[in-house]
């Protein structure tokens, strides 16, 4: 959208009311008050005198008005191109401003008049130019091309003309200060491409343009276009605060408060993007400590042993896994007819035949029949069928559906009994062959993985999700359910599918699931991955590889600034999608907080020697 660079001379003029005294008769003579009624007037203060400063001080540049230093700038150049809300920067500028903008509507006979006089000064001197051998003037040619534009939606009607004035007056507490922030202001601004000039002499008038009189006393107007006058209005700001909810940061914008109710968006899932040490975890152990004070139940896969500290803090429930662990999930677990009204028996053959698949690999359609067919035998075996009825019956095991797949006695069956065979009867036998004995009503419940190697950490969070979504369905109240290097089950295309399906359905059940990763790869590979950026509400990107950069860019439609931000943000610092609107963000925390949700292994050794002493 372009602004007109031309002046065509339009002049405003500002008529002063003026006030007739009252004549008095000089023979009347007005009756006298009582002495004790001119002693009260005396003392009783008018609301003039009330609001009134003290004293006002008219300096050259300034206004000092009692211990305030004010200073106006007015407008004198605009960028020839601009887009919507370019005044964004001036809006949000980090000190407190003054904006007046007046705009004035001006005859479209008279302004295609002064047009079309511009039009051939324009034409004339170009032409002159070329005449004796010189080039014309740039600034000349853009002028003209912006004129006969104009002209053109002039004519059609489908542009009207207007005056545009703009003020800013600063104010401060010191003069250095005032110099300071009027650098800063300046600077600001023709970065913009606006140049701004200060009201000497005149800063009287200037300031009292600035009030909310309404009224322009110093009438340094431009010429605008509708459409260009359309994007000087700050339609957008870059204010994300709700009237409840948790703190989630500062906006780095302009230091206001990034207060979120992440429930109050159509889903309350959000996706958590960042490079390896750049507090990705940190800044999500602050959401868990702040949302637990509004009775949300927290859930946490964590691979890594982060959420430790913070757990124990709040009486949580720490689960480690491992072989030897004391703690088991049984995936043969089938919900219970009170609990849920769904084809239970339809979905756990659909898990099981996904979570087989992490297990011993791709199955041909012979094997996946036959692996459908020893899952059946084993349910049957202990009396569960399609029958919600028979769900109550204890549930198989992973050694049950081993010893149905022996009895088949086929050659696929054996090699399906020999691929499952390590699960059951080797050393990693000890993680799959219990009933479940875990619980997960205390405030927060943590499932730790770093014990497990890395070749079967994916299939137990696997598992993980799956008891986890029997057991949020058994009672609706608000939940969180955190999964930490989500990259693990990106890998594998049930893993992604099932953690996809968690994201989709959790609006149902008033669970709100947060996935962290590293790589925006790790989703855009899988269209899976895909779904689940499209279904969270709530984005969180901290900072970024250069290399991928552009694709997080294209993804998250990123302009070249927020582009630039994020390779070369801090930590904790980023950018928070909320819905339709995201600002720059930098996550804070109190001291007490920061002891909970630090990694940095110093800072750990520290908090321990304190704690031993």
């Amino acid at each position: 959208m372009g602004l007109n660079l031309f002046s065509l001379g339009a002049k405003k003029t500002e008529t002063i009311p003026t006030v007739a005294a009252s004549p008095v008769t000089p023979k009347e003579e007005k009756p006298r008050a009582p002495l004790s009624a001119i002693k009260d007037t005396a003392n009783a203060a008018s609301i003039q005198d009330v609001l009134a400063p003290s004293s006002i001080e008219v300096d050259f540049s300034f206004i000092k008005i009692d211990d305030n230093y004010i200073r106006t700038l007015f407008i004198t150049g605009y960028p020839r191109y601009v887009s919507a809300n370019w005044l964004a920067p001036l809006i949000n500028f980090n000190h407190s401003l003054d904006i007046s903008m007046y705009v004035y509507p001006s005859d479209s006979k008279d302004t295609l008049d002064n047009l079309r006089r511009r039009l051939a000064e324009m034409e004339a001197e170009i032409n002159t130019d070329i005449e004796r051998g010189r080039i014309p003037q740039a600034a000349t040619e853009a002028a003209l091309e912006d004129a006969k534009s104009l002209q053109a939606q002039l004519v059609k009607g489908a542009e009207r003309f207007f005056q545009f004035s703009l003020y800013i007056s600063i104010s401060a507490e010191s003069e250095k200060e005032l110099n300071t922030v009027t650098s800063q202001v300046q600077s600001m601004l023709a970065s913009l491409l606006i140049i701004s000039k200060v009201a000497s002499l005149s800063m009287e008038d200037a300031f009292k343009t600035t009030l909310p009189y309404c009224k322009d006393k110093l009438m340094i107007t431009r010429n605008m276009d509708t459409t260009a006058l359309s994007t000087t209005f700050p339609f957008t700001s870059s204010e994300l605060s709700d009237n409840q909810g948790i703190l989630y940061g500062i906006n780095a914008h302009n230091d206001s408060l990034i207060i979120f109710d992440r429930f109050s968006l159509e889903n309350a899932n959000m996706l958590v993007l960042a490079t390896a040490g750049a507090g990705k975890s940190y800044a999500v152990k602050l959401e868990i400590l702040r949302s637990l004070m509004f009775d949300t139940q927290i859930i946490i896969l964590d691979p890594e042993n982060e959420y430790e500290m913070v757990t124990k803090a709040v009486g949580g429930n720490y689960i480690s896994f491992s072989s030897s662990s004391p703690h088991k999930i049984n995936p043969f677990q089938i919900a219970r007819p009170a609990e849920s009204t769904e084809d239970e028996m339809g979905y756990k053959y659909l898990f099981l035949m996904s979570l087989l698949k992490i297990m011993i690999g791709a199955m041909s359609p012979m094997e996946e029949a036959t692996m459908n067919r020893a899952l059946v035998l084993t349910y049957r075996q202990k009396n569960i069928t399609d029958d919600p009825a028979t769900h109550t019956q204890e549930p198989p095991r992973m050694e049950d559906l081993y010893r149905a797949i022996i009895g088949m006695e086929d050659q696929t069956a054996k090699v399906l009994a020999a691929r499952l065979e390590r699960y059951v009867m080797g050393s990693i036998k000890g993680t799959f062959d219990q009933q479940s004995n875990i619980n997960i009503d205390a405030p927060i419940t943590v499932f730790s993985l770093r014990d497990l190697a890395d070749e079967i950490r994916p299939i137990v969070m696997f598992m993980i999700l799956d008891f986890v979504w029997t057991e949020i369905r058994k009672n609706l109240r608000k939940r969180m359910l955190i999964v930490d290097e989500a990259w693990y089950l990106m890998r594998f295309e049930d893993s992604a599918k099932i953690l996809q399906g968690f994201v989709k359905r959790a609006r149902k059940y008033y669970l709100g699931v947060t996935v962290i990763s590293q790589n925006v790869d790790d989703f855009l590979a899988s269209p899976y991955g895909k779904a689940i950026i499209t279904n969270s509400a709530l984005k969180f990107l901290l900072k970024q590889s250069s290399a991928a950069i552009n694709q997080i860019a294209e993804v998250f439609y990123l302009s070249q600034g927020e582009k630039q931000l994020l390779v070369s943000a801090g930590v904790g610092e980023g950018i928070f999608f909320a819905g339709q609107n995201h600002v720059a963000i930098r996550v804070i925390s109190s001291p007490d907080e920061h002891a909970l949700a630090t990694t940095k292994p110093s800072e750990i050794l520290e908090a321990r020697k304190q704690q031993t002493t």
